[in-house]
Parts: C-alpha cells; sequence; structure tokens
C-alpha cells in the first residue's frame, strides 16, 4: 500500500548558500528575496484608542525568530535547558515525565521559559481568544454546538469542572476543551507552525495550529492554580506539539495534524493535574492507538464542520484519556516503539507501508521510534518562538500571496482603478504544501466558508476586491510590509459569508488568478519560509512583479512588520464583534498576573449574539 507524499520532496541543507537570507533565490524577471530592516516600535495611530496589549520585552526578541545556527546545537545546548529523548527509548514515558517535570515546583527540573518565551505565548493566546469569542458572537455552527452540549453535561457531586467562553457556569472539563477548542479554530485564524528545526535536522514540516490552549485553562480551573501555571502549561503544550511536527509528517501519511497536539493535550493536563508519568504515558498510547483522524476532514469539494474542530475532538479524547489512565485504565505503553503503531508503521524501523516516491523502506530491526525528540526546558528556544500569526481571517499558506498583493497594489494602485478591469490576470507560484492544500481546481469555486478559507484564489481576490472598494480612502503605505495596508484590507468573518463568497467582483478576480506550483525550487524553501511570487498582468500589457516573498507579515522570520500594532487591529476587529474590544482583552491578557480565581473567572463575561453567521 501506498500513499502520495510531500514529506519526500527534494530539500537543500540550511548551509547550502543557494537557500540561505544572504544569497536569497531569484525568480526570473523578478528582484530576489528583500533585505528587511527591523522595526518594531508598536505606537497608535493618532485619534485612535490607547494600545490593546501592551510590551514589555524588547520586540526584536517577542517577534523576530532568528535564522538557525549552521552548527549543530547539540553542542553548545547545556543539558539544563532541555532534554533529549532518543529513538531507542521509551519516549512516551519521557514526554510524560518531562511534563511532570515542567510543570513540578522542584526550580532544578521545573519549565523556566525566558521572557520572551511567556510574552508570545501570551500574545498567541489572546489572538486565539478573540478567535473563539467572535465565532460565538457570530453563532459560527460547530463553536454554537459543542459550546450548548457542554452546558448539557453536569458536573457530579464534587467535581470542579471548567468553564466555556461566555459563561461562569461549571461544566465537565471535556467539554469545556472541546468547545472552546473548536471555538479558537473555527475561523482557522489563529496561529501556525510548519515544524522546522535545521539546526538539529529536524526538518518534517508538520502543520500544528495553537488551537489548544483551553486545554491549560481548563486543567488550571479544576486544580485551582493560578495564571502563571496555566501559562507554563500552555508553553508545555506548544513545545511537545511543536517539537513532534518537527520530526514527524503526519500529512505525508494523509494523517491529520491534530494527532501531536492530543499527545501534548494528554501531556499537559496529566502533568497540571497531578498524574503520575505512567499514568500520562498510558492516556499518550490510548490517544494514539484508539483515535487517529485522517485528512479526509480536510479534503474533498467542499469542506464541513469537522475542518474547525478536528484538534477540539481529538483533544477531547485525549483529556478523556487522561481522565481514564487515572482512573486505572491501562493504555498501550511505549507508544512511539509499539511496531504497529503510526510512527513505525510509516517510517519505521521495521516500516510496513512506504509513501509514493520515497526512495527506500526502513525495515532494520531495532526497537526504537524513527526520531529523536529534543525538548526545551528553560531559556527562549522554544517551538513558540518559531510559531507564526495570522494577521486576518486566511490560510496561513496564502500569507505570502497576501503579502505580494499588497505590496504589488501599494507600489503601483493604478492596478485598483478602473473596478478591476486595470487586471488582466493574476499568476502565483508557489510551494508543495500550498498548491495542494488551498489551489485544489475543486477551491476556484468555494461556496463555503470552509472551502472559501481555503482557496488561495478566493483569498487574494478578496484582498484585491476590498482594495479596489476602498481605493479612495486607503491609507498611505507605511513600512517596508505595508503595514497600514495589512490593517486596512484585514480579512474578517464578514469577508467569508455567503454575499462575500458570491460577490461579482471577487469572481471576476478569480477567473483572472492562475495559481501554480513552483517544483522543487520553491519546494526547497519551504518550511523555512513560505516562498511565493505574483506577477499582475495590467491591461495595458504592463507586468508587475512581486519577487520572491518568504518571510510576509506574521510570518516568525519576518523583520520589517509592526506585528504588534497589526495585531492589536486584528484584536479590536475581532473584539467589537465580540463586544467590549478593551474588556475583554483585558480579560484574555497577561495570564501569568492572574489569580488562581481570576484564572476561576476567565471566561465570565457577555459576548454579544449576532444571530447565525451562516
Amino acid at each position: 500500500m501506498a500513499c502520495p507524499s510531500s514529506g519526500s520532496r527534494p530539500r537543500t541543507a540550511w548551509g547550502d548558500r543557494r537557500t540561505t537570507p544572504a544569497n536569497p533565490p531569484r525568480r526570473p524577471g523578478g528582484p530576489g528575496l528583500r533585505t528587511l530592516r527591523p522595526r518594531f516600535a508598536a505606537t497608535a495611530e493618532p485619534g485612535s484608542k490607547p494600545l490593546l496589549f501592551k510590551q514589555t520585552m524588547p520586540a526584536a526578541r517577542l517577534f523576530h525568530r532568528a535564522a538557525p545556527k549552521q552548527v549543530d546545537e547539540r553542542s553548545d545546548m547545556s543539558d539544563a535547558t532541555r532534554v533529549t529523548l532518543p529513538a531507542d527509548t521509551n519516549q512516551a514515558l519521557g514526554i510524560a515525565q518531562f511534563a511532570v517535570d515542567f510543570m513540578s515546583s522542584d526550580h532544578a527540573k521545573q519549565g523556566d521559559p525566558g521572557a520572551a518565551v511567556l510574552e508570545r505565548t501570551n500574545l498567541f493566546h489572546t489572538d486565539a481568544c478573540l478567535c473563539g469569542v467572535s465565532a460565538l458572537a457570530l453563532g459560527t455552527n460547530a463553536p454554537t454546538i459543542l459550546r450548548d452540549e457542554a452546558l448539557r453535561y453536569p458536573l457530579a457531586k464534587g467535581e470542579t469542572g471548567a468553564t466555556v467562553f461566555g459563561s461562569a457556569e461549571r461544566v465537565k472539563p471535556e467539554k469545556a476543551i472541546v468547545a472552546n477548542s473548536s471555538a479558537v479554530r473555527e475561523w482557522d485564524s489563529n496561529g501556525t507552525n510548519f515544524g522546522f528545526r535545521p539546526e538539529l535536522g529536524h526538518t518534517a514540516g508538520e502543520f500544528g495550529h495553537n488551537d489548544f490552549y483551553p486545554v491549560a485553562i481548563a486543567a488550571a480551573q479544576v486544580a485551582g492554580l493560578d495564571g502563571a501555571a496555566a501559562l507554563r502549561g500552555m508553553v508545555l503544550l506548544d513545545e511537545i506539539r511543536g517539537r513532534l511536527a518537527e520530526v514527524f509528517s503526519l500529512k505525508t501519511y494523509k494523517i491529520d495534524h491534530v494527532v501531536h497536539g492530543a499527545v501534548a493535550s494528554a501531556a499537559t493536563y496529566g502533568a497540571m493535574l497531578g498524574a503520575t508519568a505512567e499514568q500520562i504515558e498510558s492516556a499518550i498510547g490510548m490517544a494514539i492507538a484508539h483515535y487517529i483522524p485522517f485528512r479526509a476532514i480536510r479534503a474533498g469539494k467542499q469542506l464541513s464542520d469537522s475542518k474547525g474542530a478536528s484538534a477540539a475532538i481529538s483533544t477531547e479524547a485525549a483529556v478523556l484519556s487522561v481522565q481514564r489512565s487515572m482512573a486505572g485504565f491501562m493504555g498501550p505503553r511505549d507508544i512511539f516503539r509499539n511496531p504497529e503503531a503510526i510512527f513505525r508503521i510509516f517510517e519505521g524501523p521495521g516500516q510496513m507501508f512506504k509513501a509514493v516516491n520515497a526512495v527506500n523502506a526502513n525495515t532494520e530491526k531495532r526497537d526504537a521510534s524513527p526520531f529523536e525528540l529534543v525538548l526545551s526546558r528553560a531559556g527562549d528556544d522554544f517551538a513558540v518562538m518559531g510559531m507564526h500569526f495570522k494577521l486576518g481571517l486566511y490560510e496561513h499558506q496564502s500569507a505570502g500571496a497576501l503579502q505580494a498583493a499588497i505590496d504589488l497594489a501599494a507600489k503601483s494602485p493604478a492596478l485598483l482603478d478602473n473596478n478591476g478591469e486595470n487586471i488582466k490576470n493574476i499568476k502565483i507560484v508557489a510551494y508543495e504544501p500550498a498548491f495542494g492544500i488551498i489551489g485544489d481546481p475543486a477551491k476556484k469555486d468555494p461556496r463555503t466558508r470552509q472551502s472559501a478559507d481555503h482557496s488561495m484564489a478566493y483569498i487574494v481576490a478578496t484582498l484585491l476586491r476590498k482594495a479596489i472598494e476602498q481605493r479612495a480612502k486607503l491609507p498611505a503605505p507605511s513600512g517596508e510590509s505595508n503595514d497600514s495596508w495589512w490593517k486596512a484590507l484585514i480579512l474578517e468573518p464578514h469577508d467569508y459569508n455567503e454575499s462575500a463568497i458570491f460577490h461579482p467582483l471577487t469572481r471576476k478576480l478569480m477567473a483572472k488568478i492562475d495559481f501554480t506550483h513552483g517544483g522543487p525550487d520553491y519546494d526547497a524553501k519551504y518550511p523555512d519560509g513560505i516562498p511565493t511570487g505574483m506577477v499582475i498582468t495590467a491591461a495595458d500589457g504592463s507586468t508587475h512583479d512581486s519577487g520572491l516573498v518568504m518571510y510576509p507579515a506574521g510570518h516568525a522570520r519576518n523583520i520589517s512588520a509592526d506585528l504588534r500594532d497589526i495585531l492589536n487591529n486584528k484584536f479590536r476587529v475581532l473584539g467589537a464583534i465580540s463586544g467590549d474590544a478593551d474588556a475583554i482583552v483585558a480579560k484574555l491578557s497577561n495570564i501569568e498576573q492572574k489569580s488562581a480565581a481570576d484564572i476561576a473567572s476567565l471566561t465570565d463575561f457577555h459576548i454579544h449574539n449576532h444571530g447565525k453567521f451562516e
């Protein structure tokens, strides 16, 4: 049996000068990768409200993930800052013990992430929650159903429970988690990671999203923990799932990426509730042996509620597995070395299935998993520092095209005149997996929000349609990433409602878009960046070439955008949908400063009800 693979594509080593930022690749007819200067001062615009999120760290540390050192980091990072789990060890138990130690009170073992890590995690949490509460405010289907379901589950006598967004009522923690995680993910607008750590050779490039913070909040509510513990739990969860994404590509085997988050959720929830390492190992074993979702969730002509709820449903199963393990249920042990679990059957040792185009199968007879896992315990080198923000509602693989479109329109605003007639055609070139995920021919005719937000043609056409409509009042371009246009043209929920999806101008622009795969040259540059090029041909025959965009605004390696200012704009837009934006953001921010009582009431705020979105 074989399956298609994007994981077997040729890669170029980081040390190859052809792919380093100092020696950027060039596209025929276009400039090379731009060298961008840092610009981090977050200032409010004249007449605007104060910034919603206070910066306490130098932004150069908070927002920029530097290019990796061209050395093996194993030689210069002390064991005190990280834990290495070799392939020939019980990694499930190792992850479990790492989680227990990370959340412990033993200063020699507990997690000690640097201030930049804590602040970046804080910002991802605020971003995720605002995505969630705005989805509920607009009555989106899956989050509303799962929230109502949670509120129907009464607690048994003596149970503490957890809360759902917009309520103080305590419910079963697994139900609070599935409801809140579904809401967080519904817009597909929260953080993203691509599994890339070349200094250790860990470049599996698996996707992941910052969907799982409700696990840490629910665990803190159940256990009566304060905000500092809750934030540490969030860092722990991101670290485990982020590092797994670097070493094992689930998507290569058409398994949904949420499995890594489920493993991390089991470890984090168990550790925060006082489970033993053996109990957590059992729960991880159950999550992997019993609950493996496939990417059928994200394939097909029109996508469904399952896409947005996949992480939530897998996490619910992981938390239930922890509860059962703590009650005495014995799940499979040593699951990463299990010869018939997903890791070894697809990558060995003792490999049973080989991906299409894979060169060799790992049939070695060895009691090991296919990877070494390296987890950070202290300092600033945590997985979250390489995760990426979305600056509105769009599939992250389209961010390079959005940056290219903004740059070209800002440089040549006449393209926006004449109601789109000045644009003859738009050619977009990108990499796999972007082409496969958002370039499917069926995505040229999206009819649901879930399909529209996974359509390159729709996303780019909608941004250009908004630019054309706002042409007369667009602000002057500002910054090397054109920050002011990112804010003015933010893609928001109503850009994916029925009237927007079938807007005549959007459809006309979509018909002018040709999206092609750039081949090995582009593929080799992912997931370091998201290499994308765009050429707009005007009606007068002139061509406008973006060159290669690698690190668009929001990407962890982007050093030109004023990220905090753009995110504050996003927070205002989503917060205003939900209610009092400033009050909601204050409620959900600066988690480490909150008491246990504050965490207990974290979701107790009113959410405006705008009726059903779809």
